[in-house]
């Protein structure tokens, strides 16, 4: 036993400061919690998205798939639409491009105005039928390529990963 003796005023002190930590960190510890947890989660879900398109029904004429999926941005929670161009090119091989142009941004389409071209509407860019930009037209790069992968005989798609040249 300690021989020096903790005056009323002192006990005050320290049972007060005490008490008022662990309020303290009743409160904080919740909010941090808030904070950190979304990043800490993880999802456990692949990068690749479903897709209605059948394999089966995939050609070597150019269609227009649309796809939508959740995308989670911290807290927020959105369904977002997209679409590529699918095909099957002549070594059987499926090729799965995203139809934004590489000039502005816009939406190209297949076989409209020019034949066998995809054509952007909003200053007549081309791209040949495997997405390579044609030269003299504005587009600067090739369109971009999903990867793709094959489930249950259904097309899934990756993220777009731009091409290299011009």
């Amino acid at each position: 036993m300690s021989k020096k003796r903790v005056s009323r005023r002192q006990f005050l002190n320290y049972t007060l400061t005490g008490v008022g930590g662990f309020m303290a960190a009743g409160i904080l510890m919740p909010m941090v919690r808030f904070a950190v947890d979304p990043v800490l989660q993880h999802s456990g879900t692949s990068d690749f998205i479903a897709t209605p398109q059948k394999i089966s029904d995939i050609t070597n004429v150019p269609t227009r798939v649309d796809f939508t999926f959740e995308q989670k941005d911290a807290w927020y929670e959105s369904e977002v639409s997209n679409s590529a161009w699918v095909y099957k090119d002549e070594n059987g091989e499926i090729v799965a491009l995203s139809p934004v142009c590489k000039h502005l941004g816009c939406t190209v389409d297949w076989n409209t105005d020019k034949a066998e071209h995809f054509y952007c509407p909003c200053h007549g860019g081309l791209y040949t039928k495997d997405g390579t930009n044609v030269k003299g037209t504005p587009p600067i790069a090739p369109l971009d390529v999903y990867p793709i992968q094959e489930k249950d005989g259904y097309l899934y798609l990756g993220k777009a990963e731009p091409r290299g040249g011009a």
